[in-house]
């Protein structure tokens, strides 16, 4: 059970007075607002005075303008959009050019890790916060906002400052400390689906930031592990159809993670699109063959114009085959 509270409103401290003198065991997130995670079997008698403290909450301050705006974007769009970006953070000469191009190609959002989860611990780990103050930095410069992957609970502090929306990897769907944590943050969530979450796993996971108060959730499906070895993935077009149809909140495909190659994302992402996908985030790379993590799935900037062209000629109708590469 999941209960959330204004930070000010008095009804949360003697809610969780009740938990204490009860000896019941809870999670707590306290950022934007106060959310309340309970473990454990509740009495009766105590659910119900529970029910009647939270009952009583104010409902001040639900919604916060920026963020609620930003998220407009995406429930209110008139174009597909598009976030690119590195799939990790490397250096500062690498994301300043990322972020000038992108600018300069009408791109609205940057996508980029400084917190990366790896498979193997010898594998590049990201810059950390570091990184995300580089990303920051220069996505302000050019009037971009941010998109970077949260692991861990710590970390939302950092992601609340220079991120203007925090992913949930898909090693990451079923954390749901994690999840709960981030109901109490007024910033739109990505949430990623898990390499092998069913769709209706993949909901349920967004409703422990929802159950906590925020609901700007955008799901994003990426790829799920199947018997195929030809794509690192294997992007569920079907998913896109029945996640927007349940759950109600925009979707979009992330083509680069669901192919593992990057002569494949193009046709890729236009099924996407074509399946109703709300937009797509696209890995990019000045320098692909450098790139210290997903290097074959990374386009070099050409590549990338290439696609917003074909994405343009999708929108208006031109719809001829996408050639792979």
């Amino acid at each position: 059970m999941i209960y959330h509270f204004e930070n000010a409103d008095p009804s949360g401290k003697e809610f969780l007075a009740v938990l204490e003198r009860n000896a019941i065991d809870f999670e707590q997130g306290v950022f934007d607002r106060t959310v309340v995670r309970i473990l454990g079997v509740i009495k009766p008698e105590v659910r119900e005075e529970l029910e009647r403290i939270y009952g009583r909450r104010s409902r001040a301050g639900r919604r916060r303008s920026p963020a609620r705006t930003l998220y407009s974007e995406f429930t209110h769009r008139t174009e597909p959009i598009i976030i690119a970006g590195p799939c990790s953070v490397e250096s500062e000469e690498q994301i300043a050019e990322t972020a000038a191009f992108l600018e300069s190609v009408g791109i609205r959002f940057i996508r980029g890790g400084a917190y990366k989860p790896r498979t193997s611990p010898d594998s590049f780990q990201g810059l950390g916060r570091s990184g995300l103050k580089l990303l920051s930095h220069h996505a302000r410069k050019h009037g971009l906002k941010v998109v970077s992957e949260v692991m861990d609970r710590s970390q939302i502090g950092d992601l609340l400052e220079h991120a203007d929306i925090i992913q949930v990897g898909s090693r990451n769907m079923f954390n749901y400390t994690l999840l709960t944590a981030l109901g109490s943050v007024d910033k739109p969530i990505l949430l990623k689906r898990g390499m092998a979450a069913t769709i209706d796993e993949w909901i349920s996971a967004s409703d422990y930031c929802r159950r906590g108060g925020n609901d700007a959730i955008i799901l994003c499906e990426r790829g799920i592990r199947t018997f195929e070895p030809k794509t690192r993935n294997t992007l569920d077009i079907s998913a896109i159809c029945i996640a927007k149809k349940l759950s109600g909140y925009p979707v979009i495909a992330d083509p680069s993670h669901a192919t593992g190659d990057a002569d494949l994302v193009l046709p890729v992402a236009l099924a996407a699109l074509s399946a109703g996908a709300d937009g797509v985030m696209i890995e990019i790379h000045p320098k692909p063959e450098q790139a210290l993590s997903d290097r074959e799935q990374a386009l070099s900037f050409s590549q990338f114009e290439h696609i917003l062209r074909k994405i343009a000629d999708h929108r208006l109708g031109r719809t001829q085959s996408p050639e792979m590469g």
